[in-house]
């Protein structure tokens, strides 16, 4: 058994280095990358400890006519390396490997990647927007937005990798753009787009409806769904209203597809202190009040299950490495790594103690590379 196939995608990507300087091929490198990642590795120095430390058995399948790379090797690399040409091979890998996309709850959202800041050389932190496929619990794309732009025009570059015929996107207050909706609408998918300030007239409309309808101002038909939820201690009940009278906003023509108004009602009550928020949603299609619930409700997973996991997990947040694309392209070798490691049945373990198991156990670690 050998990662032959996961190599073949590495193989996609072009080296950036000139011909004589290369004395280790470039899908071997970042194999290393992503094997020491998987076992914990958090920086350049590591990746090359882990590579001594397991020469051994990386020998059984990669050539290494050169032996391991050196961390500063690693370090050119990863920052010379064309963050696309290395996203579209992850893609490719991880729709093989997870499934596409098509037909999915797909998850937007942004994380700053803080460490990744030089103020020597007045360089911001790296921002990253990312797509969370929440049933294939993998992230299958993600990109760095512009240092002079922000998530508006990185959204619809993000949105163009990847396949919505038929899927279901959900994106924060930020996202919920004309041109957003329009981008979705017309590749073949749905939106849930979360309804706030930023939209001053829109907000203002969607809330005076809800707040209308709830005290008997206006007369109007809303399909419901509730839920009540109890765990140690804490009860949250959920209420969502769903109208699908939409005809009447003012500006209903520029949004493509909408057929829907969400109003969300979160009660928690913790140690007898009970807090009520309310939350407003614009939605296309014509899913069920149910699944339209069920999904704004999925759209955290992004947070709890990718960027907790990244920073948590995987330390992103404190990591310093920054040269050039180093940082991001790094990100997406975490991003692969925490999918393996989620996608994982055999050991009844979290990522956290997944992770020492991979390093102690080569065949467990060759058994997520293989897989």
């Amino acid at each position: 058994m050998t990662p032959q196939n996961l190599l073949d995608y590495f193989m996609l990507i072009p080296d950036p280095r000139v011909t004589r300087t290369r004395i280790h091929e470039l899908p071997e490198l970042l194999f290393i990358a992503l094997a020491a990642v998987i076992c914990g590795a958090d920086g350049w120095t590591q990746v090359e400890q882990f590579g001594k430390a397991s020469k051994e058995w990386l020998t059984t399948f990669l050539d290494l006519p050169n032996g391991i790379p050196s961390h500063d090797t690693f370090g050119r690399v990863f920052a010379a390396l064309d963050p696309d040409a290395l996203e579209q091979a992850l893609r490719a890998f991880l729709e093989d490997f997870a499934g596409s996309s098509a037909g999915k709850h797909i998850a937007i959202d942004g994380k700053t990647l803080r460490r990744s800041f030089d103020k020597a050389a007045e360089k911001s932190a790296i921002h990253m927007v990312s797509a969370w496929v929440h049933e294939n619990c993998a992230s299958f794309g993600q990109l760095k937005v512009d240092d002079k732009s922000n998530e508006i025009t990185a959204i619809p570059q993000l949105l163009d990798l990847l396949d919505l015929n038929g899927s279901l996107v959900t994106i924060d207050a930020m996202g919920c753009q004309k041109g957003i909706a329009k981008h979705i609408v017309e590749q073949g998918g749905d939106y849930i787009l979360a309804v706030k300030g930023n939209q001053g007239t829109l907000f203002e409309e969607v809330s005076e409806f809800f707040d209308d309808v709830s005290v008997g101002r206006l007369d109007a038909e809303l399909e419901h769904h509730h839920t009540i939820e109890k765990d140690h201690g804490r009860i949250e009940e959920r209420t969502v209203w769903v109208s699908r009278d939409v005809d009447w906003l003012r500006d209903i023509e520029e949004w493509e597809g909408l057929s829907g108004l969400v109003s969300v009602q979160s009660k928690r009550t913790i140690d007898e202190q009970t807090t009520t928020e309310r939350r407003y949603f614009i939605c296309s299609g014509d899913r069920s009040t149910q699944v339209i619930a069920q999904t704004i409700r999925n759209h955290w997973t992004i947070e709890n299950e990718l960027h907790w996991g990244l920073d948590v997990t995987f330390k992103e947040d404190l990591c310093r490495v920054r040269k050039d694309n180093a940082a991001q392209n790094l990100s997406r070798i975490r991003r692969l790594a925490l999918a393996i490691l989620k996608r994982d049945t055999k050991i009844k373990a979290g990522i956290q103690g997944k992770r020492p198991q991979a390093a102690w156990n080569k065949t467990y670690l060759l058994n997520l590379l293989t897989n």
